[in-house]
């Protein structure tokens, strides 16, 4: 193209003609761009790593919904500090761990030693309602009759700051059943993180005799590990602070609160050391990072990292909830009173470089006591799925975010739900839009879409070979009207459902949209 572009440069005329082309030329023609092969994944519509053009339509980030406090921690020993909860269901029981921690907040000081720090365990059988069972593991004020499932200090070869927990089910292949569980926590001794295992949960013991990581981080946070299947590593995640001069092509923050990033075979050796990297994203304080794989669609990692934003005193901090607490936490510290947390989204397929929402998942909402404070909307790792409170609807997912954090009494954990896939959708107005992929090898005889539209709205779904033609008998007026709202539903054109004859060959998508979200779209053969 830029030779036979310098060979018209000379003619102003050729030259516009020659500009116009390439303005209307079909943008499937780039067909020398080598199709992703996505089998019978399920896509998400959180980035446009899929994405050809967009003609009336834009990414919408989603954000969720508030529903009842799941958990209030109000027992002497969790303190006013609840927070680091880990989230996840193992087959059997929706589990819960936390950080337990006890901070007063008195004029001009703080005071921290009243218990040591402790990791606490809740359980539900639905998601929704929790329970805190009596575990009899530790001790606190001379009964065993609490829910603390770790406590600071001595663990076999281990010191350990119970206080800073990040607990998942292994999923690697073949893992030994005495080491289902894992735990990341914070070395209490030498500067790392502690690897523990357990057979079911509450009974842990070392990994490692050491800490690893050493110094290669901060840690002064919620730190963590998983099985990355797509991957087939571990791979983990944890706090630094980075220092020099920021790079203003790449927004890779410097001198603030960031995330690192290794992986492993075994959890023990790592290697593969790099900081994250943003798009299009200024560097940020990012407290908490919540990656992990998401569970639909494992090849995608999804974080929920913290915001934080220290706004100073103004009339506007002055006017935010509990003014006089607030100057309180500010008489020991400053940033404690005029800082302000909250929930971010963001996602990637290498597990570097990450595609990072500017603007807030999970703001601080309007304004009640226990809101709008650091602390606050710190979201829990990871999300889940839970059954609608509407009848008949399908399941939703559930994610968990604090309140009340540092706040003078017990903080609460409230759970907020979004459908299914529902963080980020390709949405067109009433005017309509469109939708075109990259050249994609799909693999099965179906495509389904998780999609959105109002009563007037629909979509349309056509398929064309690796050049933008379509192909016959699926023409986008071969494809009638598809509205409504839901979660599975089959494409279908005027032969069929049947896209089998195509499997294993490059094909573009194109979808036209109008008032409609689509969420997530996926290639099979059978219903999930």
């Amino acid at each position: 193209m830029i030779t036979v572009l310098h060979g018209v440069a000379r003619s102003p005329i050729v030259r516009a003609a020659f500009f116009l082309l390439l303005l209307i030329m079909p943008q499937g023609l780039a067909a020398s761009e080598p199709a992703v092969d996505i089998g019978d994944r399920r896509e998400l519509l959180v980035d446009r790593h899929l994405i050809e053009t967009l003609r009336g339509v834009e990414l919408r980030l989603h954000h969720p919904v508030p529903r009842e406090v799941a958990i209030v921690h109000d027992e002497p020993w969790e303190g006013t500090g609840c927070g680091y909860h880990s989230v996840f269901y193992d087959g059997e029981r929706y589990r819960m761990y936390y950080k337990a921690w006890q901070l007063d907040v008195l004029p001009g000081k703080l005071k921290t030693n009243r218990h040591p720090l402790f990791c606490c365990y809740a359980e539900s059988t639905d998601g929704i309602h929790w329970t805190k069972p009596n575990l009899g593991l530790h001790d606190f004020a001379g009964s065993k009759e609490n829910n603390i499932v770790l406590a600071s200090g001595k663990l076999g070869s281990l010191v350990i700051d119970a206080g800073h927990p990040a607990v998942f089910l292994d999923d690697r292949p073949n893992v030994p059943r005495n080491a289902r569980f894992k735990a990341v926590v914070r070395s209490g001794g030498e500067h790392g993180l502690a690897i523990l295992q357990s057979p079911d949960g509450f009974h842990w013991s070392p990994l490692t005799e050491k800490p690893v990581l050493g110094k290669r981080g901060a840690f002064d946070s919620q730190n963590l590990a998983f099985w990355d299947p797509a991957l087939g590593k571990y791979r983990a995640y944890w706090r630094i602070f980075t220092r020099g001069t920021t790079n203003k092509k790449t927004w890779k923050p410097a001198g603030v609160r960031a995330i690192r990033t290794a992986v492993s075979d075994d959890l023990v050796h790592w290697s593969q050391f790099a900081d994250l990297q943003y798009e299009d994203s200024p560097p940020e304080h990012l407290y908490t990072n919540q990656i992990k794989p998401y569970y639909r669609a494992p090849h995608i990692l999804i974080g929920f990292p913290t915001r934080y934003v220290d706004r100073g005193w103004s009339p506007s901090t002055e006017a935010l909830p509990q003014l006089e607490l607030r100057r309180k936490r500010a008489s020991s510290v400053r940033r404690y009173g005029t800082a302000i947390t909250e929930g971010l989204f963001m996602t990637s397929r290498d597990g570097v470089h990450f595609h990072r929402w500017n603007e807030a998942f999970l703001r601080p909402g309007i304004q009640r006591p226990g809101t709008w404070q650091y602390g606050q909307q710190y979201i829990a790792w990871h999300v889940v799925e839970t059954r609608s409170s509407l009848p008949g609807a399908p399941n939703e997912l559930s994610l968990y975010a604090t309140e009340r954090y540092w706040h003078g009494e017990g903080s609460v954990l409230r759970r907020y739900t979004l459908r299914l896939d529902g963080f980020v959708s390709a949405r067109a107005s009433f005017a309509g839009g469109e939708l075109v992929t990259r050249p994609l090898v799909f693999s099965g005889n179906r495509l389904r879409l998780n999609f959105s539209t109002s009563a007037a709205g629909s979509i349309r779904v056509e398929l064309q070979d690796e050049t933008g033609k379509p192909i016959p008998g699926y023409e986008l007026e071969s494809c009638p009207e598809i509205f409504g709202d839901a979660v599975d539903r089959e494409v279908t054109w005027k032969g069929g459902h049947d896209v089998g004859s195509l499997a294993g060959k490059p094909v573009r998508v194109r979808f036209r949209l109008k008032d409609a979200d689509l969420y997530a779209f996926q290639f099979g053969t059978t219903a999930p």
